[in-house]
This record gives C-alpha cells, sequence and structure tokens, in this order.
C-alpha cells in the first residue's frame, strides 16, 4: 500500500495544511517521509511539529520502525491497543477485509476527539468530506450517555458486542489513547473530558486508584489533569478532563517518547527527559523542578507505569513546549510489580527510591534545600490519604490493596 495524508494543524484561529506524509507498507516492512509545505515553511507563526523527528525545514523526514513508521507527532495522536481493538472488530461487523494499514487506524478516529491539534486527510479527498469522514457528524456524547458507553465497553470485553455498540464508542465515545476500556465525553460545562472505565474481571477498582492519585498529586504540588469519579449503574467512572483544548482551541501535543525520538520499546531516563526540558522548555526551571516533584510523589505512590508515552508536553508558541498537566497517574500494589519505575529515574537503576531520586535532584537543577523542600511538601501532601479514600467512596478492601502501594517504607 502506497498513500499520502495531508497534515493539517488548528494554528492562529484556521486550520493550515502543513505537509504531507507519505506511507508505504509491504509485508515485511512500513515506512514514511514527511515533508513540511512551502505555505507552512513561510508562515510566521511555523513550528516544527516534532522537533526531534520533524524538524522545522526542507528536507524530507523519513521514518521506519518494526512498529510504527509515522513520525512521532502523527503516532501520538492515533489510536492505541484500546482504539486498535474497536476499529478491528468494527471493520470486521461491516464484513470489509480487515488488514489495516496505520493510516487506516489514524483516519479511523473521530476528528473532533482526537489528541491535540493535528488533522489528517488522504490527499486529493474532497475538501466538502471534512475530516470526520464517513464517521459523520460528531456527536460526542454527553454525562448521561455514560450507562450506555459503559455497557458498550462490557460488551467489548465478552467478546458480545453489537454493530451499534461499536458505532457508540467509535463514532461518538472515539479510540483513545492506552489499552483499558474508554469514551470521549461532554461535561456539563461542555468541556470535553475522557471517561476511563472499569473492566468486568478488575480485582480492584482502577478508577478509584486514578482519581485517588491525582488528588493526591493536586495536594502535593504537583500540576495535574482534573478528574472526579463518578458512579455510573453502581459501578465507578474517572472522568479526567482534556488539558489539550482550551474551549474550542486545541493544543498540540507531544508525548515524552516522541520529544526524545524514539519509539515504542525504546527506553530513556528522567534525567533524559530533563534535558529534553533543557533543550524546548519555554520555562525550563519550572519544567525541571516540576518532573522531580512527580518523580518523587511517583515512588512514593508506586506510580510504576510510568512509562514515556504517560509523560507529554504541550505547545507554548515560538517552538517551545512545557510539561502537560500530569495524567495516567496509577498506584501499582506491591503484590502486581516489583517497586521498579518503568521510566528510571537516571542510569543508576530501575528501582523506585527516594535516595536515587535525592542523588539525580542535581540534574532537575535543584539545590540540596530545594530537594529537601519539595520531598517536605510531598509527604505532607500524602498524609491522610486514607481519608481522602473512603471519600471518594473506596471500598475497606481496596484502601488495604492501595496502601501496599502508598504507606511509607516503599520509597
Amino acid at each position: 500500500m502506497n498513500e499520502t495524508v495531508e497534515i493539517h494543524i488548528d494554528h492562529g484561529g484556521e486550520t493550515r495544511l502543513v505537509g504531507h506524509c507519505r506511507y508505504l507498507s509491504r509485508a515485511h516492512s512500513q515506512s514514511s517521509v514527511f515533508s513540511y509545505t512551502e505555505d507552512w515553511l513561510n508562515y510566521g507563526g511555523a513550528f516544527a511539529l516534532d522537533p526531534a523527528n520533524l524538524p522545522l525545514n526542507r528536507n524530507p523526514a523519513y521514518s521506519s520502525s518494526g512498529k510504527s513508521a509515522l513520525p512521532g507527532a502523527i503516532r501520538d495522536s492515533a489510536p492505541d491497543r484500546w482504539g486498535q481493538q474497536l476499529i478491528r472488530r468494527a471493520f470486521r461487523k461491516s464484513g470489509e477485509i480487515c488488514n489495516l494499514s496505520e493510516v487506516d487506524y489514524l483516519l479511523a478516529v473521530n476528528d473532533h476527539t482526537r489528541i491535540g491539534a493535528l488533522r489528517y486527510r488522504r490527499q486529493f479527498e474532497p475538501v466538502e468530506t471534512g475530516f470526520d469522514r464517513d464517521m459523520g457528524r460528531y456527536r460526542v456524547p454527553p454525562l448521561i450517555r455514560l450507562p450506555a458507553l459503559l455497557n458498550a465497553a462490557d460488551a467489548v470485553h465478552g467478546n458480545t458486542e453489537t454493530a451499534q455498540d461499536l458505532k457508540l464508542l467509535l463514532n461518538e465515545g472515539s479510540p483513545l489513547g492506552g489499552a483499558r476500556p474508554k469514551s470521549a465525553v461532554v461535561e456539563k460545562d461542555g468541556s470535553l473530558a475522557i471517561a476511563k472505565f472499569p473492566k468486568p474481571d478488575d480485582d480492584r477498582s482502577i478508577p478509584h486508584g486514578e482519581i485517588l492519585a491525582l488528588k493526591l498529586a493536586e495536594r502535593t504540588g504537583v500540576n495535574v489533569a482534573q478528574g472526579q469519579l463518578e458512579i455510573v449503574a453502581g459501578r465507578p467512572v474517572a472522568l479526567i478532563r482534556r488539558f489539550d483544548r482550551d474551549g474550542d482551541r486545541r493544543i498540540p501535543f507531544l508525548s515524552a517518547m516522541s520529544l526524545l525520538g524514539l519509539n515504542d520499546g525504546e527506553y530513556a531516563t528522567y534525567t533524559d527527559i530533563a534535558e529534553c526540558i533543557r533543550m524546548y522548555s519555554s520555562a525550563p526551571i519550572k519544567d525541571l523542578h516540576e518532573l522531580w516533584r512527580r518523580v518523587v510523589f511517583g515512588v512514593r505512590v508506586g506510580n510504576l507505569d510510568d512509562h514515556l508515552r504517560n509523560h507529554g508536553f504541550l505547545h507554548d508558541g515560538d517552538g517551545k513546549w512545557r510539561l502537560s498537566p500530569a495524567y495516567d497517574l496509577n498506584p501499582v500494589p506491591l503484590e502486581e510489580k516489583a517497586r521498579e519505575l518503568t521510566t528510571w529515574i537516571s542510569e543508576e537503576g530501575p528501582d523506585a527510591s527516594l535516595d536515587l531520586a535525592r542523588r539525580a535532584a542535581p540534574h532537575f537543577g535543584l539545590k540540596n534545600a530545594d530537594a529537601a523542600r519539595i520531598l517536605a511538601e510531598v509527604f505532607r501532601g500524602l498524609a491522610g490519604w486514607r481519608d481522602l479514600a473512603r471519600q471518594l467512596g473506596m471500598s475497606a478492601a481496596d484502601v488495604a490493596v492501595y496502601a501496599t502501594a502508598i504507606e511509607p517504607g516503599n520509597g
């Protein structure tokens, strides 16, 4: 398969054509080549969509990987495991061949709810088709549709979904990143949010754990995505407000993996992310201190699934990027995983250790006194976490399980 995708972006109050990505897929390999348009290169507000992979110049940028041939910025806005599963099943239900390419998955996502500010259309596709293609006019469901969305997600888990279930989750809910079931929803004030659902076979309340972690992180001074817990038909659902939207304005987003120029399966450390901050942040000292605070918080609450897709950056103008609010914070109980971070603090090793964090503090522009102050603020913010868990309606059994991640002694 050989096809070309137009890359557009919402910027300066209008949608602009930024470049073209030619995608080539063969039996055992895939590759792509991206080029910026002359209009974008000559535009006064132009910036590199992806500094590591797509520098702002006239040279074509080639991408090739065993896992993804899409450049990082584009890959970040494509569906992950949950979304891909929905798309495959929808194609099968319709009787279509299910040998889907990365481009097929990318273009199957509802444009209105896509992460970040990039928008896509196949080259030469009629303008009147719009960015939603055959998805129809977007209808992001309000909170009142949560029961139907939860039932549809359960049906997918049990392999009993109908075409209507898939239509609801794909056309209205949109397949977002990650592996767990979720949907886009509109909150009562009109803000776009992500609803994260429980799975029928969960042995603890994952939504309770995530909202608890977000609330605790906020108490410790971490800049976090805003979240709340909703009880839907007696089951917990985590609602996370989208931070890549400001009203109707879309904000460009990059994962740390993309800003580092890496692919899935490749690894880096928090000190590597710190170097990216020095290169690209418009407020490097603030972001460096914020990142180290997140390291300390993650160690203390057992947030061990801290892979590079779970750290993000938002465009801040003039080609600069700021750390996004923290998201996907999930305390991992002791029985499920050794106390090792997915993203190491430094090259010293994977241990979720406050001693390692202290030794790495100078890499984050911190003097001993500043590091001690942040540590004290994190410890102070975690005090009384059990009371907060009970206020959120967490069961006594789940409190006991999460205690193995959060109680002192795990750092």
